[in-house]
């Protein structure tokens, strides 16, 4: 499988790819590229609708450009925990690129995927700005949404600097939270029945989807009650997990 950056002609290939209606999976096949990698060159490109090869190009040449005047990255170097630096880096625009799929505007995104990246799993803003390279209100914005969307929490250090902090609870708080709002969804589904008239078309199709929302919500939340504790599993140290892969390859 070819590795490296996208060439100017792979760009055209997934234009028209899209243009054509295919997904993701498929054109990476046809390049014989990782689906990640075809997913991330569009998300970060306009998106399906609005992909275009030579912007995109042209946007990746720039952001090259300007990584290279910037402070020196020394590509491959490890990080803690024997990481490889730009290894780490690929994987957090994986990440944003999945939390932006899913519906989380960009620099949310961006801030998610550096909070759950980092080994704390806090950063203060300072960290952030210095991290993705924006302004501290872009920082301060996004904060505030994933707040709203009880995705990340405050907290003082013992310096007194607020930190942002993402709990090992989080999705089991979005998977109730999203339970919540089925649940509405579901509940005022069932209202339009009276109101349009029970036995008709238009309420027997409201009166299903909310039977339906109804039965997802609630094996949403039991689920999410049932492995709440899978979230706080330790982590395995560093040298058993590594005693444990070489027995197995032997």
């Amino acid at each position: 499988m070819p590795g490296g950056r996208l060439t100017q002609q792979e760009r055209q290939q997934i234009a028209l790819g899209l243009a054509d209606g295919l997904a993701y999976a498929e054109i990476a096949r046809r390049l014989d590229r990782p689906t990640s990698t075809i997913t991330r060159e569009v998300m970060r490109n306009g998106g399906p609708t609005a992909y275009r090869a030579d912007v995109a190009h042209r946007a990746t040449e720039h952001r090259a450009h300007r990584r290279r005047q910037g402070a020196p990255r020394r590509s491959g170097t490890p990080q803690a925990h024997g990481r490889d630096s730009e290894a780490v880096r690929a994987y957090e625009e994986t990440l944003t690129t999945v939390f932006m799929q899913s519906g989380t505007p960009k620099m949310m995104a961006r801030v998610l995927a550096g909070l759950f990246v980092s080994d704390a799993g806090s950063l203060t803003a300072s960290e952030l700005v210095e991290r993705l390279h924006v302004s501290p209100a872009s920082i301060s914005k996004a904060v505030a949404f994933l707040e709203e969307q009880g995705l990340v929490r405050r907290e003082r250090d013992e310096r007194r600097r607020e930190r942002y902090v993402v709990d090992s609870d989080v999705w089991y708080q979005s998977m109730v939270a999203s339970a919540r709002g089925t649940a509405l969804v579901a509940e005022t589904a069932r209202e339009g029945v009276g109101v349009l008239g029970a036995g008709t078309p238009a309420a027997t199709r409201l009166e299903n989807v909310a039977r339906f929302l109804d039965f997802v919500g609630e094996s949403i939340t039991r689920a999410a009650e049932q492995a709440r504790d899978i979230l706080h599993t330790d982590a395995e140290p560093a040298s058993r997990g590594t005693a444990q892969a070489t027995s197995t390859r032997a």
